[in-house]
């Protein structure tokens, strides 16, 4: 995928979420919120803003890359459910949650977004969550941000 601006990742996203490292369509985010097993991919070309812009050569990736981090999600956290969401209210850049989901969780049944507030992860849940995650999926070569 390539673009004549170079992709960079909004500011808000990159603040709420630690990088996996990358697909090779996407880069794969983990959310800052240890409600939920939350990861957001980011298609890495410049200008997206939704999912029809996505060129028609990398949409059949994108969709492998989302079913990955689902399959990750699933076994590597107790999840039952998977929920994939691309909505872009609050950041323009085209960007595809993919939440792992549980009866007993924060918001159960309603959507994460606007459930309470987030809780951040303690390090070293987070560095564990993030290492199998990155485990589970074939990223490349990448170091966390801590």
């Amino acid at each position: 995928m390539s673009s004549e601006a170079p992709f960079e990742l909004h500011p808000r996203l990159a603040a709420d979420c630690l990088m996996l490292g990358d697909l090779p369509v996407c880069r794969v985010l983990l959310m800052n919120d240890s409600r939920f097993p939350w990861c957001i991919l980011v298609p890495r070309t410049a200008g997206l803003r939704e999912l029809h812009d996505v060129p028609a050569s990398a949409r059949v990736a994108l969709f492998d890359e989302i079913e990955a981090v689902s399959r990750a999600l699933m076994d590597s956290c107790a999840v039952e459910k998977i929920n994939v969401g691309a909505l872009g209210n609050l950041v323009p850049q085209l960007h595809v949650h993919v939440v792992g989901r549980s009866a007993d969780d924060a918001a159960w049944p309603g959507p994460v977004w606007g459930a309470g507030t987030a809780v951040s992860y303690d390090p070293a849940t987070r560095t564990s969550l993030a290492q199998r995650l990155q485990s589970a999926l074939p990223l490349a070569a990448s170091t966390p941000q801590g």
